[in-house]
Order: C-alpha cells, then structure tokens, then sequence
C-alpha cells in the first residue's frame, strides 16, 4: 500500500476553504482488476450512495444533486474507470470542476495493483481485460497503466491492492470513514430455538443449553417462555446458570471483535434448547444485556420458536 500525503485541504476557485459542511464526495478509479468493485461495496456499508461505472459527464451532476438538502445525498462514491469511453479525454477536465464546487469535498483514490497480480486475477475470473478484447491481458493492462498515469498523478490517495485478500482490502476502505466511525457496525442476531423444530439454517455459532434446568417440567412455568420473570428467577437459582452464561459472554466478548475485525457484516450465533420457549429464551436474553458492551456491533435478539 502506497498512500500519498493525507487528502489535502482543497480550496474553492475563490480562494475559500472547504469546510465540514462540505458534502463527501469520493471518485474511485484505477487499473482494471485493482478492487474497485470490493471498495465500493465498503464504501456502501459505510452509507455511502454509491454509484459504479457512472458516465463521466455525469460526474458533476451527480455531484450538484447531491448537495441538495431534499436529495439525502450526504455521502457520495462513484467508481469511474476506462470502461466508459468518454473516461480518459474528459476526466481531467471534469475532476478540476468538481475541486472548484464550493459545496462539495472530492477525494480521488486510485487502486492499481502488480502486473502478475492483475493477469492472475483475470486469469481466476475469466473475464477480458477491457483494453484487450483482441490482445493478451497484460498488453491490456500495460496499455492501461501508460494511460491513467496522469490522473494516477492527481489522486489524493494510491492504494496498492496487490497482497491484499479481500477482506483487508475491505477494511482498509471501512476505517476511511470520515464520520469519525473506524467501521461500520456489524449486526449480532441472538437467536433462540428449539431442536425438536430444527436448527436455524443461518447459525454462525451455535450453543446448546439443554445442560441447563427446564422450565417445562414446572407446572406453573410451562405455559410462560424465558422472558418472563419466574421462568427467569427459577433457572437463576441454579448456581450452573450464572456460570454458563459469564463463560459464554466471555467467550462472545473475546470473538465479537476478531469478527469485525475480519470485516464481517453480519453473525447470527444461536441458543438452543428442546422447545426453543424457556432456557434458549432467556439465555439470549441475558447475552443480549452481557454484550452490551462490546463496541463496533449491534446487538438483535429473535425468538424463533417461543
């Protein structure tokens, strides 16, 4: 990774400073195979509206739209590359605009890669380099590199992709955020079942707590589920609960963050027990006030079969 100085505090045509009020605007270009599309998709996970491919001519309209209060348009990222025609002969001049435009911050970040990285990529993907339709790859992304070489020049940021796997090239776009976030958070589903109606497909962690006493045996509890206060009271007078529970929560708080780390979105970590109403309940429940703590995630609790 080859970062350029820190985007640079760009001044209006007039001579003023764009400050915090200006609207984020983020260009994404580069050699064809250097992640792009990876980078965007970051990008959108951090709020931003995000437009791949876009017309370069359309680069200031999209860019006057978004500085409008009704349009909801505070962050902005759009990919633009040789794919679209017009992209070489008009970008130069269109870019130097949009640092003019007194309501909008661009930042134009570059990703390239090495040559054998780029072929090798094309070569697992099987899909034509866009220079090359009639050309060896590496012809296409020699003649590529030799032409983006001037706006390669003007960008505020260049990022070699070259020994980045995708989730660390994804994190490296998530800790951009300019909203003060180092990423975005990742969403925990807490979700309880019952065996007896099946695991949930989408379990990511599963923890079985039949170990645990059931409340279904109790005449006065069977018709109640784990969130309410007796069914509750009664498996916390079991010593082996609380301990449960701390070493699962311990457990969770040590592997939530190494998630988010690794840039996953999402983690559905299921409880289950027989019938999915009692024990599974309430040990969510009590996870979902345990992990309150834990930063960079966002907790959910669903009850399947309760």
């Amino acid at each position: 990774m080859k970062p350029l100085p820190r985007t640079r505090r760009r001044r209006s045509a007039a001579g003023r400073p764009q400050g915090a009020g200006a609207r984020r605007f983020v260009i994404l270009t580069g050699l064809s195979g250097s992640g792009k599309t990876q980078a965007i998709r970051a990008l959108e996970d951090l709020g931003y509206f995000c437009i791949d491919n876009l017309p370069t001519q359309l680069i200031p309209t999209v860019a006057d739209l978004s500085t409008r209060e009704d349009a909801g348009l505070d962050k902005v990222a759009i990919v633009v590359d040789v794919r679209e025609g017009g992209f070489l002969a008009q970008f130069p001049r269109i870019y130097r605009k949009l640092e003019a435009h007194p309501s909008v911050r661009p930042t134009l970040i570059f990703l390239e890669a090495s040559d054998s990285t780029l072929v090798r990529r094309f070569s697992e993907t099987r899909r034509p380099h866009p220079l090359a339709a009639d050309r060896s790859v590496s012809e296409g992304i020699a003649e590529e590199r030799q032409k983006l070489d001037g706006i390669r020049a003007t960008a505020d940021l260049i990022i070699d992709t070259s020994k980045m796997t995708v989730h660390e090239l994804r994190n490296r776009f998530m800790q951009m955020s300019r909203d003060g976030r180092a990423r975005a958070e990742m969403v925990v589903n807490l979700v309880s079942f019952g065996y007896k109606h099946g695991v949930p497909v989408d379990a990511d962690l599963m923890f079985d707590v039949r170990c645990l006493p059931n409340p279904y045996f109790v005449d006065r509890l069977r018709g109640l589920t784990g969130r309410d206060r007796a069914v509750v009271h009664y498996m916390r007078r079991t010593p082996g609960t609380q301990e449960f529970i701390d070493r699962l929560s311990s457990f969770l708080r040590f592997a939530l963050p190494q998630y988010v780390q690794e840039g996953k979105s999402y983690l559905t970590v299921a409880i289950g027990c027989t019938g999915g109403r009692h024990r599974s309940v309430m040990i969510a429940e009590a996870l979902k006030k345990a992990l309150a703590g834990v930063r960079g995630v966002r907790l959910r609790v669903q009850h399947r079969d309760s």
